[in-house]
């Protein structure tokens, strides 16, 4: 299998679309959650967030990175800098970290791709993109499973802890047993 991780562009929304799926969370989400607070994220249908999606794919910037293997889209990871987030700076959980880092706030493996390492590899790709655009620091809430409790799979999009601490980041601090703030400078 040879597995790409490239940056989302314009000519591969066709990708991302197959990757958010036609239902279930990221099919309705699109990766805005973190773009928009309050009434602006009820009040925004999921054809809106999608385009929403579609212009920032189609923006000088990517807002994210693209996972394929042999051609077949399998994965993605939303980057950008914190101020792309609005949720995320007013977020108790991303409380403390660095005010000009960027961002690492979901991933989506469709059903049928999971459990194949490929959060690591678009953790990378996120990574490797993130410092080409100048990035010093990478910040995520991640959810930490070896608490004693269960996490629900609708919480594994922000991606497991132990994927962040293999590639590098250091624990900043914990809001719960849960939701762990990590960081890794570039």
């Amino acid at each position: 299998m040879t597995l790409e991780v490239l940056p989302a562009t314009p000519d591969r929304w066709p990708d991302v679309v197959t990757v958010m799926g036609e239902r279930g969370d990221p099919a309705r989400c699109f990766c805005q959650y973190f773009r928009l607070r309050g009434k602006d994220w009820s009040d925004t249908s999921p054809a809106a967030k999608r385009d929403a999606l579609s212009a920032q794919v189609a923006s000088d910037r990517p807002p994210g990175v693209l996972a394929t293997a042999d051609g077949t889209p399998v994965g993605w990871c939303a980057v950008a800098p914190r101020s792309a987030y609005p949720r995320v700076i007013a977020s108790p959980n991303w409380r403390g970290g660095d005010p000009d880092a960027w961002v690492v706030t979901c991933f989506v493996v469709p059903v049928g791709h999971r459990r194949q390492g490929l959060a690591g590899e678009l953790l990378q790709g996120a990574i490797d993109f993130a410092r080409t655009q100048g990035a010093a620091v990478l910040e995520a809430c991640a959810v930490d499973l070896s608490y004693s409790g269960r996490v629900p799979s609708a919480d594994l999009y922000r991606g497991p802890l132990s994927v962040y601490l293999e590639a590098g980041f250091t624990e900043l601090s914990r809001t719960s047993p849960q939701w762990v703030l990590v960081s890794k400078t570039l």
